[in-house]
């Protein structure tokens, strides 16, 4: 790369590096006013669009410190992409990285979530298995037949409440949350995604599910993990948020 393009990326994302030498606007001119400008136009909408992508977070830390952290992770992560929608992949990381938030260990969880809850909305869409589908499957065919989760089924596991936190930071009236972990699912029944605490057993049983076992080996999975796995409340919540497909994913 020539010397301009190779400064051109690190002095857009570093307010107090130079501007690149060479650099001339539309005019022949030199850029400097007009590329400060660009440059913190650039800044300002990568916070914006983290603002956006974790509005827990942001009330959770307060407008200010979230836009003072969300500034540092933008000058050091730039997009990999031209989709903002993506934008943050890494910032649960990074804000368990940062020692001064170390008070606060449930902060990364909760990001983890709220990129969950993105990638369910984005999901594609799938056509639902009912519970008259899962009727017509002869009972003994039903142990060794693969059930399928939809795209838009996410899942994570906490040692913190986040499901609860989650809650609390966008609406504060909700019930504070009380020290625990929490296996969370989430569920997309038609066009907006929301959080469900898994029951015992439920995270390895969406697990053993995801990675292709049939639905009697799974069952067993969660049974062994949770001894007092509740099969048939899974199923009623699974098919209740249409988080089964009909169809297995297209080879």
């Amino acid at each position: 790369m020539t010397g301009l393009v190779a400064d051109f990326l690190p002095a857009l994302r570093d307010p107090a590096a130079p501007v690149p030498r060479g650099l001339q606007d539309g005019s022949g001119r030199p850029a400097g006013r007009r590329f400060n400008v660009y440059r913190n136009n650039v800044l300002v909408s990568l916070i914006e669009a983290l603002e956006v992508g974790f509005p827990a977070i942001r009330s959770l830390l307060g407008d200010e410190n979230f836009r003072n952290i969300a500034r540092g992770y933008a000058q050091t992560h730039p997009p990999k992409g031209p989709l903002m929608m993506r934008y943050g992949q890494g910032f649960p990381d990074y804000l368990a990285g940062l020692r001064a938030l170390a008070p606060l260990p449930y902060l990364a969880d909760v990001a983890r979530l709220e990129l969950a809850l993105r990638a369910s909305y984005h999901a594609a869409d799938h056509i639902g298995l009912t519970g008259d589908d899962l009727a017509k499957i002869p009972p003994e065919n039903l142990e060794n037949t693969r059930l399928y989760l939809a795209p838009s089924v996410q899942t994570l596991r906490s040692a913190h409440p986040i499901a609860d936190i989650h809650r609390f930071a966008l609406n504060p009236t909700s019930p504070k949350p009380r020290p625990g972990a929490q296996d969370i699912a989430v569920l997309r029944p038609e066009f907006d995604p929301s959080p469900h605490i898994l029951p015992p057993g439920g995270h390895a049983f969406l697990t053993a599910l995801t990675a292709g076992q049939p639905f009697g080996n799974a069952a067993e999975i969660a049974t062994a993990a949770a001894p007092e796995f509740d099969l048939a409340a899974m199923l009623g919540l699974l098919l209740a948020q249409n988080a089964l497909m009909k169809k297995g994913p297209r080879t």
